[in-house]
């Protein structure tokens, strides 16, 4: 990214911070960068250092000489004369993750540039041996807290960019990049129903990113499909903040499609005495969704409990083909014809797989070829 593609991008952030943070420094300067470094400063530093810095980096130095608020928890990025290797300004940090590193050289946080000046018990950094066809260091960032490791991203700038969508996803300003995402994910919603799938998923796990819930939930239902999503769905979070919530879910859909699934995968766990998305949220989960669980639980226990898979002209038709042996997957295929999403949000009839049957006969390949029908 040049200088010029730079600013309008830090100049958003820097507004949309302002929004979302209203209290703090409400009568300072909206932009969260610097003043800009001046060539001669960057090619000192370049001379200090023993090397051309990456062109990302280098761009971004020139529009400014270092940066507030780099997500939510770096404080502030370092300028020109603070920028230093992290074995000689952190050596703490370089020993402590050398073993991150599965190479037989020198370890990446050994060789790496310290950018970071503030962070939550992290630090930021670029590794001059790990270097794309475009001159560019990949970018790492690492908290102690985490307990996960330095977390690797190609570029400088695809680490701001990470920081920034993190910004978005954790403080939700009510903006017009929260608005653009919130088109996207209807536009990949209508594309998915028509059969599309890569582009969908692509458009949907961005907006997640950024926060977008919809986003999160539509992409759990296609990756449901493409049995993708066993143990990451999103439920922990959508239905336990709703403070911070950018959309509500359907308690009737979540009833209908979602409860299935995720009492079938409580069953499994507590075989295996593993814990469970049912029973996180018996326990810390708000009294309405407690509410939901109850009620779902009580039919399920009723004599001659059947599952149901959507709207009545498909959930015969399916229940019909899961009983036709040896025909069951082409006449399950020919079911969705007649299929209909229960809600806007419906994307795919998911509460299928909880059936073990269906669970068996609907491959990652064949829950794609479900995807690529158009539905509805």
């Amino acid at each position: 990214m040049d200088r010029h593609a730079w600013k309008p991008f830090l100049q958003r952030w820097s507004e949309e911070w302002h929004l979302a943070n209203p209290d703090e420094e409400p009568d300072g300067d909206p932009w969260l960068g610097c003043t800009p470094a001046t060539e001669d400063e960057v090619r000192a530093l370049e001379s200090r250092l023993g090397c051309v810095l990456p062109p990302s980096f280098r761009e971004f130095l020139l529009v400014t000489n270092g940066w507030r608020h780099a997500g939510n928890f770096v404080r502030s990025l370092r300028g020109t004369e603070e920028i230093g290797w992290l074995a000689d300004l952190e050596p703490m940090w370089a020993d402590a993750y050398a073993d991150w590193d599965e190479e037989d050289t020198e370890p990446a946080a050994a060789r790496s540039l310290l950018i970071s000046l503030e962070a939550d018990a992290g630090v930021v950094y670029l590794d001059p041996g790990d270097v794309d066809e475009h001159g560019e260091w990949a970018a790492y960032d690492v908290f102690s807290w985490t307990a996960m490791g330095p977390d690797r991203h190609g570029s400088f700038y695809e680490k701001m960019y990470d920081f920034y969508a993190g910004f978005h996803a954790l403080d939700r300003p009510r903006c017009d990049t929260q608005r653009e995402w919130d088109a996207k994910v209807e536009d990949a919603r209508l594309a998915s129903l028509r059969g599309e799938v890569e582009r969908p998923l692509a458009v949907l796990a961005q907006a997640a990113r950024f926060g977008r819930d919809r986003a999160s939930f539509l992409s759990f239902q296609m990756r449901t499909l493409l049995r993708e999503a066993e143990d990451d769905d999103p439920f922990h979070r959508l239905l336990t903040h709703g403070d911070t919530q950018s959309w509500v879910l359907d308690e009737d859909l979540f009833a209908a499609q979602v409860l299935p699934l995720l009492f079938a995968a409580h069953e499994r766990a507590r075989r295996f005495g593993s814990g469970s998305t049912v029973k996180f949220l018996w326990d810390r989960g708000p009294q309405q969704v407690k509410h939901l669980l109850g009620r779902y639980q009580a039919r399920q226990n009723e004599p001659g409990f059947r599952l149901c898979f959507g709207n009545p002209e498909f959930d015969e038709a399916a229940h019909a083909a899961l009983d036709a042996g040896d025909e069951a997957w082409p006449r399950l295929r020919d079911a969705l014809v007649h299929w209909r999403p229960l809600h806007e949000d419906h994307l795919a009839p998911i509460a299928l797989l909880a059936d073990p049957r269906a669970a068996r006969l609907i491959t990652p390949e064949r829950g794609r070829e479900l995807l690529a029908m158009r539905r509805g």
